[in-house]
């Protein structure tokens, strides 16, 4: 098994269990102590879990910087999958969507195409691409560019240039942070391009954030949490942050 698979495995099983020992994952992948030492020391440097004697527990993401794609697809999946659910109610037979790259966008293509008939889909991500390629009433438009393979993504200035040329119906943003002084944040430059040319074009912007990215700050701002029509997120969010955003117009919702 590749490091890669043992790290996702890991951080699966502690964001389920909240902590993991050491001789538990020995068992499991069959690898000596050293090769788990360096997988939890590795996993403790990118900020998802704090080692202790023994093992490791969990620990919040650090979304001050880019955390790699294989382990964002092995957190809060839960989450996402609730924050999707609620998101989809604002979308209706025939709309034009805009995805950008995220995890949590890969899972609302996952339940557009069991909700819907005919949708056209515009996006630079490939997973989304491929989750919903085969699927007959859907009209897909590929942004075309660089791909970034990281992230398995389009961008560069064609990518910007291509994107300029929709005016989708509705905007699906994805984010790694938000704060009302900050607003909305992300890390990566070249996907923050697209994302703001996606929003600026789209008749109707609803930000996703699971209930972790509340109060956080990234690298790059996208823009004012005023700029979106609404918050979707799930319903581990405070009721006190809830309120805190609401007395400033803001409205999350989360359930």
């Amino acid at each position: 098994m590749f490091a890669q698979q043992r790290h996702q495995i890991i951080i699966q099983k502690i964001n389920s269990d909240k902590s993991i020992r050491a001789s538990e994952l020995m068992e499991s992948f069959g690898v000596s102590f050293e090769t788990i030492r360096r997988d939890l020391e590795h996993l403790e440097n990118m900020g998802l879990l704090q080692r202790v004697h023994g093992g490791a527990i969990l620990k919040e993401p650090d979304y001050s910087r880019e955390i790699p794609l294989p382990i964002r697809e092995s957190i809060y999946m839960t989450e996402k999958t609730e924050l999707s659910q609620i998101a989809i109610r604002y979308v209706t037979e025939g709309m034009s969507i805009a995805l950008d790259v995220s995890t949590t966008n890969t899972q609302i293509a996952k339940m557009l195409k069991t909700k819907f008939e005919r949708l056209t889909i515009i996006t630079n991500s490939l997973p989304i691409v491929n989750e919903l390629i085969d699927v007959p009433g859907f009209t897909l438009i590929m942004i075309g560019g660089v791909i970034r393979q990281a992230e398995q993504s389009i961008i560069g200035d064609l990518a910007e240039e291509f994107a300029s040329r929709f005016h989708a119906d509705l905007f699906f943003m994805s984010m790694s942070g938000v704060t009302l002084d900050e607003g909305i944040t992300d890390n990566a430059i070249g996907e923050v391009q697209v994302k703001k040319i996606m929003q600026a074009n789209a008749k109707r912007t609803i930000a996703l954030a699971d209930s972790s990215k509340f109060d956080q700050v990234s690298l790059l701002k996208v823009c004012g949490c005023a700029d979106v029509e609404r918050f979707v997120t799930d319903s581990k969010i405070g009721h006190e942050l809830v309120d805190k955003y609401k007395r400033s117009g803001i409205e999350i919702v989360h359930e």
